[in-house]
């Protein structure tokens, strides 16, 4: 989540493509009440599984609106569930912990789909996060409105995972995830830091204002870099709009190297090159710190809803995978684990979301909020199930002569 699975174009409505209402599926023909029949006891054998009942009366129950539930979820999985909320079918007063049960008892891998099928086969043949098809989750996700991430985030405006060690709202818990990166880093005044993927300014901002660095900050969300320089006016710091993979020309070496949620937009195919691109900028005795989403085991798409609707040819990494891509590469100093956390911090951006629904309701439209819940709270279940990690990794090239982890 630069995502949760962030870094947000002003001016989307509800003609923007990942708002579009879907047709109503009704079938050209009246459905068969015994293909109905079955597939609603199917739904329901592998929704026990999890603990979930329908129509049941507890706050993680799933309540059944529209009897075609049962057939366009049979049919075609993940995606068909994401949007059949979306359309209204469905809902749950505890979404959350609705699918925290989902992901512990593994239901995920027991509905396949043509959609995830798909998704798989075009990896094998392309390279979803090329550079040619970066654009798009910044276009679709990080530029949807500045208006939304301000109601959302807290006052630095962090939308990765908040660290809540001793604090007690979110702005304390970001503000201690900025520090925390900083003191891993163990930076020193002057240090020049090269930043990839870098949201909306608040990290380049606190490292040249409380330990005065100076930061080049590569990002391709047009909104972010305009609300980053104006942020950041006056102070060391540059924000480049491009591509991660053109930071490559930068005259460098830099002493530190940071990525804060980017590695989720990278993709398995292109691991080992961004890990070289970073080394390759980093001075001697340098370390460089990367922040991200991991998962528990080695895949090489995402769920489909989340694809459609959420983070286009998004990917998260697994221990396996970063591992390879590091091999006779770097060093791992420390590998911290604070997965948890990111549950919480779910849970307070759609508390500030919801709360501000009503100021952002003309523009975003209802089934927008719908979507949004199901993204927030589906993220919150996975991390709650322990599906879903945040890894803080420091690497160096081998050459410093300690490293003392810090927490």
């Amino acid at each position: 989540m630069t995502s949760a699975l962030g870094s947000g174009s002003g001016g989307n409505s509800l003609s923007h493509p990942s708002f579009e209402v879907l047709p109503d599926r009704r079938p050209t023909a009246p459905e068969s009440p015994a293909l109905r029949s079955r597939a609603a006891r199917k739904i329901a054998q592998l929704l026990a599984l999890a603990d979930i009942r329908i129509n049941g009366g507890r706050p993680w129950d799933i309540r059944v609106h529209n009897d075609r539930f049962y057939r366009r979820v049979f049919r075609e999985g993940s995606i068909a569930a994401g949007e059949s909320y979306m359309d209204g079918w469905w809902d749950v007063d505890t979404l959350d912990e609705f699918f925290a049960g989902i992901h512990r008892a593994g239901l995920y891998d027991k509905v396949g789909a043509w959609s995830a099928f798909w998704l798989s086969l075009q990896d094998r043949i392309v390279n979803r996060q090329a550079k040619s098809r970066a654009q798009k989750v910044a276009q679709d996700h990080y530029d949807r409105g500045n208006d939304l991430y301000e109601a959302m985030l807290d006052r630095r405006m962090q939308y990765t995972c908040a660290y809540w060690n001793g604090a007690r709202t979110l702005d304390e818990a970001q503000e201690n995830k900025l520090s925390l990166i900083a003191r891993k880093l163990k930076l020193s005044p002057g240090m020049d830091i090269l930043e990839l993927g870098g949201g909306f300014g608040g990290l380049a901002y606190f490292l040249a204002t409380e330990y005065g660095c100076h930061v080049v900050s590569y990002n391709i969300s047009r909104e972010q870099v305009a609300y980053a320089r104006a942020l950041c006016q006056g102070l060391p710091v540059r924000f480049e709009q491009k591509d991660y993979r053109e930071a490559a020309g930068e005259r460098g070496p830099f002493d530190r190297v940071v990525a804060i949620g980017l590695c989720e937009h990278i993709g398995h195919k292109n691991y080992r090159r961004f890990l070289e691109l970073a080394h390759a900028q980093l001075k001697s005795r340098g370390l460089f710190l990367l922040h991200t989403i991991g998962g528990n085991r080695s895949l090489t798409s995402t769920d489909p809803w989340f694809d459609k609707y959420i983070f286009p040819n998004g990917m998260i990494p697994s221990i396996a995978q970063l591992a390879q891509a590091m091999e006779s590469l770097w060093v791992v100093e420390d590998w911290h684990n604070f997965g948890p956390d990111y549950d919480k911090t779910l849970l307070a951006w759609w508390e500030n979301f919801d709360r501000a629904w009503p100021q952002l309701r003309a523009r975003y439209g209802d089934r927008f909020y719908r979507m949004w819940r199901f993204y927030l709270m589906g993220s919150a279940g996975g991390f709650r199930a322990r599906k879903l990690q945040l890894w803080q990794i420091v690497l160096s090239k081998g050459d410093v002569p300690s490293y003392t982890p810090v927490r």
